[in-house]
């Protein structure tokens, strides 16, 4: 079994490489125009998806600390490692908007998620977002039944998917990682509340969800 400090590298890795790429395409396209909103969306798909294919058999390719918590309340990731993994996630998080800052300046607030409208309603948002990503994550996670070799494609295609059309309204982070380190970096904490009570309060719900729905497991029958 992976190490523990071992796996929570893996996550920070991880979680930097998606907060750059995300990050970096907003503030390429505010100085270029080269993406536009569909190819920022698509960008940040693909780091969750090339990241999970990566290193998903070392430490499970979390990479967020409400998929972290999601898995830890339905007993499928150990309390214990909590800790760590949102240490490294955050850390990770840090650093990647560091970077961008490094390289092209704060320019377009280094890629911050903020409300276009109400925080009420990027609020809302966010928690649909992050509930179906984690019912989707929950599904192809943890559930036997699944096919494995897609669970990448399927997680990436789902941040893709929400980032495309709740990204106008509340920046579609999905990710309290994803939204502090920039936060960070750049000084903006315009209801940064939300990007965590979002993601929080809408993974538990996937989660739970997706427990309620799964077919139980088989058991053999028990002789007489």
């Amino acid at each position: 079994m992976t190490s523990l400090w071992r796996r929570a590298a893996a996550e920070g890795v991880g979680t930097f490489v998606i907060v750059l790429a995300a990050c970096g395409a907003k503030v390429v396209d505010g100085q270029t125009g080269a993406l536009g909103h569909v190819g920022a969306a698509l960008t940040s798909g693909l780091a969750v998806m090339v990241m999970i294919a990566a290193a998903g058999h070392i430490s499970g390719a979390h990479f967020n600390p409400a998929v972290t918590l999601a898995f830890a309340l339905t007993r499928h990731f150990e309390w214990r490692a909590l800790p760590a993994y949102w240490g490294a996630q955050l850390l990770g998080a840090t650093a990647a908007a560091a970077t961008v800052r490094l390289l092209f300046g704060t320019g377009s607030d280094l890629g911050a998620t903020l409300p276009f409208g109400s925080a009420w309603q990027s609020l809302g948002l966010e928690i649909i977002l992050t509930a179906v990503l984690m019912y989707v994550i929950t599904a192809v996670a943890t559930d036997a039944q699944a096919v494995g070799a897609m669970a990448a494609i399927a997680i990436g295609a789902t941040v893709a998917l929400g980032s495309l059309w709740g990204g106008p309204v509340s920046g579609a982070a999905m990710n309290p990682a994803r939204a502090l380190g920039p936060a960070l970096m750049a000084g903006v904490w315009q209801a940064h509340w939300v990007y965590w009570v979002g993601p929080l309060v809408g993974a538990a719900v996937g989660a739970a969800t997706y427990q309620g729905l799964r077919t139980p497991p088989m058991t053999k029958a028990q002789p007489r």
